[in-house]
């Protein structure tokens, strides 16, 4: 949850996109191996309390965080009247990839492995950057994700990836295992008993939040 200014404004970073510029926030802790660059959903930006709750579990293991806003405000405002930006999976992927790009020029991040965190069609979006940057991506993790919505990518992303699907998300659990059985990379799915689309309820996000840890840790190091 956003307490004030100052969170907003924590590790204030400004990313040139081809035409556009995003706005994110970087927070490295010491002695990190590794970032995640976090590719928000629907409808969803970097002030996500979920998304931003995981980032700082992430932290507590050991990982930096980008939290970007994909959409500029202008799309944004579009996207909610017609929905039809966040499921621009190759717009999404190429302004993670320049992300990626500017995490390699930056001098306290260009020696730090790179992890993708996506939820919803961020999902899609992570995967579909992550088989165009197969040198660069170390790690993926998806939490109630489209990974589906990478299509051809699928099979070509080369990083380890954790898909996180809530157990009673039945749609979004059987586009997981489609897109499961399409990767070639080291992968799992993990189902969380009880959870919804959102991972709203007592106990789940903080699961969510313990896996993907567990993962970065394992791979980002």
């Amino acid at each position: 949850m956003i307490r004030n200014a100052a969170d907003r404004d924590e590790g204030l970073v400004r990313i040139t996109a081809g035409e556009v510029v995003l706005e994110g926030n970087l927070v490295i802790p010491p002695g990190a191996t590794g970032v995640v660059l976090f590719a928000h959903g629907s409808g969803s930006g970097r002030f996500s309390s979920r998304n931003r709750y995981v980032a700082e579990q992430l932290r507590t293991g050991g990982a930096g965080t980008l939290l970007i806003d994909l959409l500029t405000r202008e799309e944004e405002q579009a996207d909610m009247r017609t929905a039809h930006l966040r499921f621009d999976i190759g717009l999404l992927a190429d302004r993670l990839v320049r992300t990626i790009e500017w995490l390699e020029r930056e001098p306290q991040t260009r020696n730090l492995k790179v992890g993708l965190f996506g939820a919803s069609t961020g999902g899609g979006a992570a995967l579909a950057a992550a088989a165009r940057r197969p040198d660069r991506v170390a790690a993926v993790v998806s939490r109630g994700g489209r990974p589906d919505l990478a299509g051809p990518a699928l099979p070509h992303v080369r990083a380890p990836t954790l898909l996180i699907v809530g157990g009673d998300d039945i749609p979004v659990i059987g586009m997981n295992r489609e897109a499961y059985d399409q990767m070639k990379s080291e992968r799992r799915l993990e189902i969380v008993p009880g959870a919804s689309h959102l991972f709203e309820e007592p106990g789940t996000l903080e699961e969510v939040a313990r896996l993907a840890r567990q993962w970065f840790q394992q791979y980002l190091r």
